[in-house]
């Protein structure tokens, strides 16, 4: 078995699921050569991620959480400066306070009545055409609307920044050279601009409460406040766009499935959700440094080698989940780990599971006679999900 879990052609589809089979029977940590780099550490069953996730003594977040080495983020002038994904605790837990009050679960839930709002508003905009591209015009619509209001910004620039993120996420051989880090910068510059503005003119909204945010009585600076903001338009679509859309084409590759879910939405969604989570898990893998020489999976990992986890290996374990690879709407208990676990846990989960009811909800009960086309996958060995979905279904008038 040839395993290659760097190059975005092993994701073209969605995850390299023989792959990861291979891997948790035979090499279940086990060392992955890289062209560029050092190597690093794959790991791919459930016990060993759950692990990894939650031991910060030994794992750490730092100097990033991706794969390569953070020169990119050199170059673009981070300097020293980390994003809040990339802390350890206790530093990690005081920036994670600044906005954790805002993703609870009973403040995500008083949020559920727009969000179903602007679900009928997103299905309104296609319904009457019979046809769209799901990825843009629908999936990821919702994320991108719900960061913009919670951040303050007007919703049309919410979906300018999501096209941004794309490119932070496309590997740099299937894009133009600098088109990641040009996103970046774009983002930053749209960034400043609402520094500006919330400083002129302060609002209830998530920004205007983070440049009066402190941390061991200091002020976030502007690169801070950037980089919290970078975070949250990166973050707040991942989850939702990919999940919606690869969920779409499971549905779809199991009509009994859709069939059962259909036929009782409101009871059955809540379990059909975290199933598609599981099975579609739309975050493909986060990367840890070990701190000093540590065993894990009977494996010696020494001190400053990289460890990867594979989060869809993980959820497709046979010795956590029965028939991993079946997709059973009514699978209970679910514990995925599709939103990571322990300190760094998704914050963003409670608000990204209401988002996915209210866009599936309007899409299976709106959209009569709903079909979907090939789709075309991002390119890209991070996040899982297409770039473009093309589906048809029978025009409609808009809601009342």
């Amino acid at each position: 078995m040839k395993i290659d879990l760097l190059s975005p052609e092993s994701f073209a589809s969605g995850h390299p699921l023989a792959q990861y089979r291979w891997l948790r029977d035979n090499a279940p940590v086990f060392w992955h050569e890289e062209p560029s780099g050092p190597g690093f550490w794959a790991v791919t069953r459930y016990k060993d991620v759950w692990t990894v996730d939650r031991d910060f003594r030994n794992f750490s977040s730092e100097p990033t959480v991706m794969i390569q080495d953070p020169a990119a983020e050199q170059a673009l002038g981070f300097g020293g400066y980390k994003m809040m994904l990339m802390m350890d605790p206790p530093q990690h837990t005081a920036y994670r306070k600044l906005i954790r009050n805002e993703f609870t679960l009973p403040v995500s839930g008083q949020r559920t009545p727009r969000m179903n709002a602007l679900a009928r508003q997103i299905v309104d905009a296609v319904i009457e055409t019979g046809e769209c591209d799901f990825v843009n015009q629908i999936a990821g619509e919702m994320p991108s609307y719900v960061i913009a209001e919670l951040l303050g910004i007007p919703l049309d620039d919410g979906r300018e920044l999501y096209k941004l993120t794309e490119a932070i996420h496309t590997a740099p051989e299937a894009q133009d050279a600098g088109a990641g880090a040009m996103a970046v910068m774009k983002m930053f510059e749209y960034g400043r601009g609402v520094i500006e503005e919330k400083r002129a003119r302060p609002k209830d909204d998530l920004a205007t409460k983070l440049l009066h945010a402190e941390v061991d009585g200091k002020k976030l600076d502007d690169i801070e406040f950037l980089l919290f903001f970078l975070l949250l338009v990166d973050a707040g679509g991942d989850t939702t766009r990919n999940l919606l859309s690869s969920g779409l084409i499971a549905l779809f590759d199991n009509p009994e499935q859709l069939a059962w879910l259909k036929a009782d939405l409101d009871a059955r969604l809540p379990s059909a959700r975290e199933e598609l989570l599981r099975y579609t898990s739309p975050v493909i893998y986060m990367r840890r440094t070990a701190r000093h020489d540590v065993v894990l999976g009977g494996e010696q990992v020494k001190e400053g080698q990289k460890v990867v986890m594979y989060f869809g290996a993980a959820n497709r374990d046979p010795e956590k989940f029965d028939a991993p690879d079946v997709l059973d709407l009514a699978r209970s208990p679910n514990d995925h780990i599709a939103f990571g676990t322990g300190p760094h846990a998704c914050l963003g989960q409670h608000i990204a599971r209401i988002e996915i009811d209210a866009i599936l909800r309007e899409v299976l009960t709106r959209l009569e006679g709903l079909k979907i086309g090939k789709a075309e996958w991002l390119a890209s060995n991070f996040i899982s999900g297409p770039k473009h979905l093309p589906v048809t279904f029978k025009p409609a008038k808009r809601g009342a």
